[in-house]
């Protein structure tokens, strides 16, 4: 399966190039937006395409075409103002989901946040009313494209090296508080490989179930 990484430079992303790069079932390419970022990639032996999503929608289809997946794991991240928030993490999603559909790229794993659906929990956290805005919007616009999508919505991320145990539900209020990066990333790969996972949406955190054990229990 030939998978676009979009923000693959990032802590999740880099997880799950890794992740894809040691499969035989993938065929990665990270979509990163400098130069200077190309040997991380260049070492793990996953190709690279450097554009930005701040660019023009045509600039950005152009690089979707010919995939199999996207994944989108992209933020603007924790230092950065509302303004970059709302183009990076709504309208670079949203502009890949559109050209994605497009393109005709039917397959698209959204690596979300927990509780983005929850307006009454965006102003709990200082500082973060704007990231959860534009994750409910960018997850509403993929729920109505006609994408073959997965959303995962995880909750506050760890820098484990290892996965470890999770669980997954419907409903946020039923997960456990952290998850390590490392078990967002695998679970990735493994709702790319399972047809059933195809228009759900995912809250997830540690749990007592392997990912594979965690998602079986979810579809069943």
């Amino acid at each position: 399966m030939k998978v676009l990484i979009i923000g693959a430079h990032g802590k999740v992303g880099q997880r799950i190039s890794k992740a894809m790069s040691a499969s035989e079932d993938f065929e990665p390419t990270a979509f990163i937006r400098k130069e200077e970022q190309k040997p991380l990639f260049q070492e793990m032996g996953v190709a690279t395409v450097v554009e930005s999503l701040e660019n023009t929608p045509e600039a950005i289809g152009n690089v979707i075409k010919n995939y199999d997946a996207v994944v989108f794991s992209a933020g603007s991240g924790g230092n950065t103002g509302d303004d970059k928030t709302i183009e990076i993490d709504l309208d670079g999603a949203i502009k890949s989901i559109n050209q994605a559909e497009k393109q005709g790229v039917k397959r698209f794993v959204m690596v979300s946040a927990s509780h983005t659906d929850d307006r009454s929990y965006w102003g709990k956290v200082d500082g973060m009313k704007t990231y959860y805005t534009a994750k409910h919007y960018a997850d509403l616009e993929l729920k109505r494209s006609s994408l073959d999508y997965t959303i995962l919505r995880p909750v506050l991320l760890t820098v484990d090296d290892v996965a470890g145990k999770i669980m997954m539900s419907e409903n946020p209020d039923e997960v456990n508080s952290e998850i390590p990066r490392q078990a967002v990333a695998e679970t990735v790969l493994a709702v790319l490989q399972n047809p059933k996972s195809k228009g759900k949406i995912i809250e997830m955190s540690k749990g007592d179930h392997t990912i594979s054990e965690a998602l079986d229990k979810f579809l069943a």
